[in-house]
C-alpha cells in the first residue's frame, strides 16, 4: 500500500512525481558475458521493485553488449516480479516487422499479466541498414508506416480478409493478431526527442517518454527549457484533439545522489566523462563506441550531487518539473550492486521530497 504523503512546500511549477522509474541497457562485459548480465538485469528489477519503484525500462541496442531483444527478457523478468512495469525504451520501428512485433507484444503482456509498457521510435541507424535491408522510401517514412502497422495490429484491427485466392483460410475469414491483450495499446508510448515526434505521439493518441538526446532546439536552448516546450506542445495538442486529460508523460534523466565522498568522487567523474565523451560516456568493457549524435543535437545534464543539492537541481530544471514520471538512466557501465546503490539512496533521500510516494508490496 501507499506510505502517508508527506507534507511538502513544492514550487508552484514543479508537478508532483507519480510514478518512479529506471532505464538500464542490461549490458554485459568481455569479462563475464550476456549470461551473466542477463541474470543481473532480472536482478535489478526485482530490487527495485522491492524498493518501491513502480517502473522498469530497458534500452534495445542492435550488435553490442547491451539487451538487443527486450520482450523475452520482460517475459522472463516478469516472472519474478508481481508489480512493477516493464518497458522498452525504445524499439526503433525502422528494424522492426510490425505484425511479428505485435504477437510478441501481446504473448509477452499476457504472460506478465499486463505490466508492459512499450516505447517507439521512428529514427533510424544508417549503419544497420546493411544488415537490415534497404528500404524504398526513406527510413523515417517507413517507420512511420510500420509504427502505424503496430498500432492497428495490437488493437486488434483486422489486417487481411482471406480471399478465394489465399490459403491457409476459409475465404471471409478476417485475421488479426493473436494472441490479443486487449489494454496493450493504452500502454503504447512515442519516444520523443523533438516537438515534431511529441506532436506526432499525440495525433497517434499514444503516451509520451522523453530520453537524453534532443534535436531541433532552438539556438541557445538549455536541454531543460527544450523539454519543457516538447512537454507542452504534447500536451496541448493532445486536448486539442481528444478533449481529454493527456497520459502522464516521463522523463528519463541521469539523478546521481552522492551519500558519501566516495560515491561523490565517482558520480563527479561519470559527470565530466558524460559532459567530455557524451553519448559514449560509461561502456562496459568490450562494447562499440557509439555514433555521434546528430549534428547540433543535445544530451541531457547529470544531476549529481549530495541529497539536497539534487533537489535544487531536479527542482530548478524545467523539463523534470513539467513531468509526471522520472526515469533514472543508469550509467551504462555500472554493475549491479552500483546501481541498487544508485537506486535505494535516490528513494530515501531525495524522492519523497518531489511529492512521489513509494509502493510497498508484500513478497512471497
Amino acid at each position: 500500500m501507499n506510505m502517508a504523503a508527506p507534507s511538502l512546500n513544492l514550487p508552484a511549477s514543479f508537478r508532483p512525481k507519480q510514478r518512479l522509474g529506471f532505464n538500464t541497457r542490461v549490458s554485459f562485459n568481455d569479462d563475464d558475458g550476456p549470461a551473466e548480465g542477463l541474470r543481473q538485469g532480472i536482478e535489478l528489477f526485482k530490487q527495485a521493485e522491492r524498493l518501491g519503484y513502480q517502473s522498469g525500462w530497458a534500452y534495445q541496442r542492435h550488435f553490442d553488449h547491451y539487451l538487443s531483444s527486450p520482450l523475452p527478457f520482460f517475459a522472463a523478468a516478469g516472472q519474478h516480479t508481481r508489480h512493477i512495469t516493464l518497458g522498452s525504451a525504445v524499439i526503433p520501428m525502422r528494424y522492426q516487422d510490425p505484425i511479428l512485433l505485435a504477437e510478441a507484444a501481446g504473448t509477452t503482456d499476457l504472460l506478465i499479466g499486463g505490466r508492459l509498457e512499450i516505447a517507439l521510435a521512428t529514427g533510424a541507424n544508417g549503419a544497420f541498414d546493411a544488415i537490415f535491408g534497404a528500404v524504398e522510401t526513406d527510413a523515417r517514412t517507413e517507420a512511420k508506416r510500420r509504427q502505424s502497422r503496430f498500432l492497428a495490429a495490437i488493437s486488434g484491427d483486422v489486417l487481411h480478409t482471406v480471399t478465394d485466392k489465399d490459403k491457409g483460410a476459409a475465404p471471409g475469414a478476417e485475421l488479426r493478431v493473436t494472441p490479443h491483450s486487449p489494454t496493450l495499446r493504452n500502454r503504447i508510448r512515442q519516444g520523443s526527442s523533438s516537438i515534431a515526434s511529441a506532436i506526432q505521439a499525440a495525433e497517434l493518441g499514444i503516451g509520451l517518454i522523453c530520453g537524453t538526446v534532443l534535436h531541433d532546439q532552438e539556438d541557445g536552448e538549455s536541454f531543460g527549457h527544450y523539454q519543457a516546450r516538447i512537454i507542452e506542445a504534447y500536451r496541448s495538442h493532445w486536448l486539442r484533439l481528444w478533449k481529454t486529460t493527456p497520459p502522464p508523460v516521463a522523463v528519463a534523466a541521469s539523478i546521481l545522489v552522492s551519500t558519501t565522498p566516495e560515491l561523490r568522487a565517482t558520480y563527479a567523474a561519470y559527470d565530466l566523462e558524460r559532459r567530455t565523451a557524451g553519448i559514449g560516456a560509461s561502456r562496459p568493457k568490450g562494447a562499440l563506441l557509439p555514433a555521434a549524435p546528430p549534428s547540433g543535437a543535445i544530451i541531457s545534464p547529470v544531476f549529481q550531487g549530495k541529497p539536497d543539492e539534487v533537489i535544487d537541481k531536479v527542482f530548478s530544471d524545467p523539463g523534470l518539473a513539467a513531468a509526471d514520471e522520472l526515469v533514472l538512466f543508469l550509467p551504462p557501465a555500472f554493475g549491479l550492486p552500483e546501481n541498487i546503490r544508485l537506486l535505494t539512496d535516490f528513494v530515501t533521500t531525495v524522492a519523497p521530497s518531489l511529492g512521489w510516494q513509494a509502493m510497498h508490496y508484500q513478497h512471497a
